[in-house]
C-alpha cells in the first residue's frame, strides 16, 4: 500500500494532508492548515511539518499526521518537499492531495496565469512517473469572462512571425467584445512559445506576438493604456513539448486581469 498525502486544508487559503484515509480528518478552523494522514516515519512527519510551518507560520498548522506501516515511491519525501512551496498560499479554499504518484490540486486562484503557473511548476518539479491533476479554478468573475471567451482556443499567427492570421483576428474580435464589458480593468497580454529553437528567439517572438495583439486591440476600441504586453518564451509550458499536440498548446496568447 502506498503512502498518500491527503489534502492539507486552509480556510480561505489552501490546505494539505497526508495519509490513506481522509474521513477521520477534522475540519480546520478559519485560517488554519490541517495536515493529516499516514507517513512511514517520524523523520518524514517532522520534515513535512517544518516545511508547512515555514510557509504558513507555526501557529496556523494543525498536526493530524499518523505514523504507520506504509510503503512509499522512491524519493517520495523529497518530491513532497518540492510540492510544499509558498505558491500554495496563492490558492484559496483549496486542497492538495498526493496519493502515491498521483498529485491533485483543487481550489481557487486569482487569474488564469496563476492557475497555469502553479500547475506547470508542480509538473516540472516531479519525475515522469507522477501524474498531476489540475483542478484549480479562477475565482475572479472578470477573469472568467476572458477565459470563457477564449475557451482554450489559440490565437493564430503566421508560422514564425508576429502576423495575425484571419482566424487569429476572428478570435481577437470576440475578445474585444468581452473586454468592452470589463470597463476600465487593466489586462495583461502574455505571449508563449514551445521550446523549439533558440531561447532568445522564442523570447523575442513571444514578445512580438503579444505586442501585435495589443496593437490590434488598441486599434479596435480598447484603451491601450489599460493593456500591457509581455513575452514568456518557452518558460511557462502548459503541456509537454515532446509531442506536436503539446507544442501547439504551448504556442499561445494568454489574457489575464492585472492584479
Amino acid at each position: 500500500m502506498m503512502s498518500r498525502l491527503i489534502p492539507l486544508f486552509l480556510a480561505c487559503a489552501l490546505g494539505a494532508a497526508f495519509g490513506p484515509a481522509l474521513a477521520q480528518t477534522a475540519a480546520p478552523q478559519p485560517g488554519q492548515v490541517a495536515v493529516a494522514g499516514t507517513v512511514p516515519d517520524e523523520a518524514t512527519k517532522a520534515a513535512v511539518l517544518a516545511r508547512l510551518r515555514e510557509i504558513y507560520g507555526a501557529d496556523r498548522v494543525v498536526d493530524q499526521i499518523d505514523i504507520g506501516q506504509v510503503a512509499t515511491p522512491a524519493n517520495w519525501n523529497g518530491y513532497v518537499q518540492k510540492l510544499l512551496t509558498p505558491d500554495l498560499k496563492q490558492i484559496s479554499r483549496g486542497q492538495l492531495k498526493i496519493d502515491g504518484t498521483t498529485v491533485s490540486l483543487r481550489g481557487e486562484v486569482a487569474n488564469e496565469a496563476q492557475r497555469q503557473k502553479i500547475a506547470s511548476d508542480v509538473a516540472t518539479s516531479l519525475n515522469p512517473t507522477y501524474t498531476v491533476n489540475n483542478g484549480l479554478r479562477v475565482s475572479s468573475a472578470d477573469q472568467g469572462i476572458l477565459d470563457s471567451t477564449l475557451a482554450n482556443r489559440t490565437v493564430e499567427f503566421e508560422s514564425g512571425k508576429a502576423t495575425l492570421t484571419p482566424a487569429g483576428r476572428a478570435i481577437l474580435d470576440e475578445m474585444l467584445a468581452a473586454m468592452k464589458k470589463l470597463k476600465e480593468r487593466k489586462i495583461e497580454i502574455i505571449g508563449h512559445t514551445d521550446n523549439q529553437g533558440l531561447r532568445t528567439t522564442n523570447q523575442g517572438l513571444s514578445q512580438a506576438r503579444a505586442e501585435a495583439v495589443k496593437a490590434y486591440l488598441s486599434a479596435n476600441g480598447i484603451n491601450g493604456e489599460l493593456l500591457t504586453a509581455s513575452g514568456q518564451g518557452a518558460d511557462r509550458p502548459i503541456a509537454s513539448n515532446d509531442t506536436a499536440e503539446g507544442r501547439a498548446r504551448n504556442r499561445r496568447i494568454e489574457f489575464r486581469i492585472a492584479q
